[in-house]
């Protein structure tokens, strides 16, 4: 029994010590459990983070993205916006400034009838007629049927200038070359303009003055274009007023557009353009040519609307001095005369669009230049029926040869250009004539370089303008895949047939 005791106390022991051993091993593991039930943890709870971060970031970023193709559309559409106004708002202007030109003329007349009434009462009652008769002999004045009033004469009192200037330019032993000089033209072509417009342009004489003569309006307004000079110099030259002055160019500019546009500048007949197309070939190998094109800037004072759009960049940088213009787009024969004219979109426009926007353009869409080239310059689209240079800045010899030709064509218009700028001196610098009138003007320069051309009115060495014009790529320069493969077949031709250059070479 006593054995017994001591064996069942180790054995006691032994167990006690085995359960601390077991409940400590258990302890550690559970704490090593703990430890990589942490880490475990944090890392999900890391990779969490850097995914919803990248999360933000791709969020934030694509939201940047939609905000800035927001922006941008919302630019377009303003612009858009603002020229669709621009454009509403120049013809609600010159709809307005037309209405008011009516209203100044009606009340122009009025006063001026009031004016003849009262003058005739008034010689009526100092010739000792009754205040009763005042009415019969304004009738008798305007009948030329009263004895006191034998026929119309000049009752209100008008300023005398001298026109001593105007006088010998108009007299026949005038010298010929003074007078070139002086209206860019010969007598026999000056004649044959006044002619044209004195059945528009001539005006009766009336009781209050006499009537400005036909010759005289007519040289006015060349003169003005001629010279570009200011209105006040013009009225000094003339012995007329500075407001008539004004008012003559204006009225004879605008019957050279009714009356001798439609005669002297207009797409020529189907024979016509047959003899363009074979005098074109000759000069450049060129099949089917029926006119080159060129687009120029005209000078002009900062509008008071839109200014930014006739803003002239390309001008502005080059000169170092604010520049605002509009263009005239023209397509010339071989002889240089004006066979279509758009004129007067604002500065800001590239070549591109300004034939975008033109009726040449319309007519075109319409199937009218179907089978035939117009040439244009680099600042051009290629298309079905325009023919342009190529652009890339490494070409072959085949390409550069057929530049050249090109060009050949491209400086017909180019020249016909600066003969018009040259001619006409207003054309070089800002000119005093509101925007909405100056289409009318210089339209009627074109008009008239056309008679000059026409009648070989050669212009004097003195007068040679020299012009410059910056052309842009457009931004989508080929625009016919058909064009682009009957533009190679041309310079392949060029260069087969022995046409091509080869100034290059040397």
């Amino acid at each position: 029994m006593n054995e017994e005791k001591p064996q069942q106390r180790k054995r006691r022991r032994k167990e006690s010590t085995s359960d601390t051993v077991g409940i400590l091993g258990g302890a550690a593991e559970s704490e090593e459990k703990k430890v990589k039930t942490k880490g475990l943890n944090e890392i999900i709870t890391s990779l969490s983070f850097l995914e919803d971060q990248e999360k933000n970031e791709f969020e934030e970023v694509d939201k940047a993205n939609r905000e800035e193709i927001l922006q941008l559309e919302e630019n377009h559409s303003k612009r858009n916006r603002a020229m669709m106004d621009y454009y509403t708002n120049l013809q609600d202007f010159h709809r307005d400034a037309e209405q008011a030109e009516g209203t100044r003329k009606r009340k122009g007349k009025a006063n001026a009838f009031a004016a003849a009434n009262v003058a005739a009462i008034a010689i009526g009652a100092g010739g000792g007629a009754a205040a009763s008769s005042a009415e019969d002999s304004v009738f008798s004045a305007g009948d030329n049927k009263s004895p006191a009033a034998p026929g119309p004469q000049r009752r209100l009192w008008v300023k005398n200038r001298s026109k001593d200037w105007w006088d010998q330019c108009n007299s026949p032993d005038f010298p010929e070359e003074e007078f070139k000089k002086a209206f860019r033209m010969g007598k026999e072509t000056f004649d044959l303009i006044c002619n044209e417009l004195s059945s528009v342009v001539a005006k009766e004489n009336t009781m209050l003055r006499d009537a400005v003569p036909v010759r005289q309006r007519v040289a006015v307004c060349i003169w003005r274009l001629a010279t570009g000079e200011p209105l006040r110099l013009v009225s000094k030259k003339f012995g007329l007023g500075i407001s008539t002055c004004h008012k003559l160019v204006l009225e004879v500019c605008s019957a050279i557009r009714t009356v001798l546009m439609p005669k002297y500048l207009r797409w020529p007949e189907e024979e016509t353009v047959t003899r363009i197309k074979e005098e074109f070939e000759s000069i450049s190998g060129i099949p089917n040519v029926v006119g080159s094109m060129y687009t120029t800037h005209i000078p002009i004072i900062a509008p008071k609307i839109s200014v930014a759009a006739y803003f002239n960049r390309r001008h502005t940088e080059r000169n170092q001095k604010t520049s605002y213009s509009i263009t005239v787009q023209g397509v010339v024969d071989p002889r240089g005369v004006f066979t279509d004219v758009c004129i007067g979109y604002p500065g800001s426009m590239p070549d591109d669009q300004v034939l975008e926007k033109s009726t040449l353009f319309q007519r075109a869409n319409a199937g009218f230049y179907q089978g035939v080239w117009i040439i244009g310059g680099s600042g051009y689209p290629l298309m079905d029926w325009v023919l342009v240079p190529y652009t890339q800045q490494h070409l072959t010899w085949t390409q550069h040869a057929f530049n050249e030709k090109i060009g050949e064509i491209q400086k017909i218009a180019k020249d016909s250009f600066a003969r018009v700028k040259g001619r006409w001196g207003c054309l070089q610098k800002r000119t005093e004539v509101k925007l909405q009138d100056l289409p009318v003007v210089l339209g009627a320069c074109c008009v008239l370089h056309n008679i000059c051309e026409l009648r070989n009115e050669q212009l004097d060495a003195s007068m040679e303008y020299e012009l410059v014009d910056d052309e842009m790529v457009p931004e989508i320069g080929l625009r016919s895949a058909t064009a682009m493969k009957a533009r190679d077949a041309i310079a392949h031709n060029l260069l087969h047939h022995n046409h091509a250059g080869t100034s290059f070479i040397s």
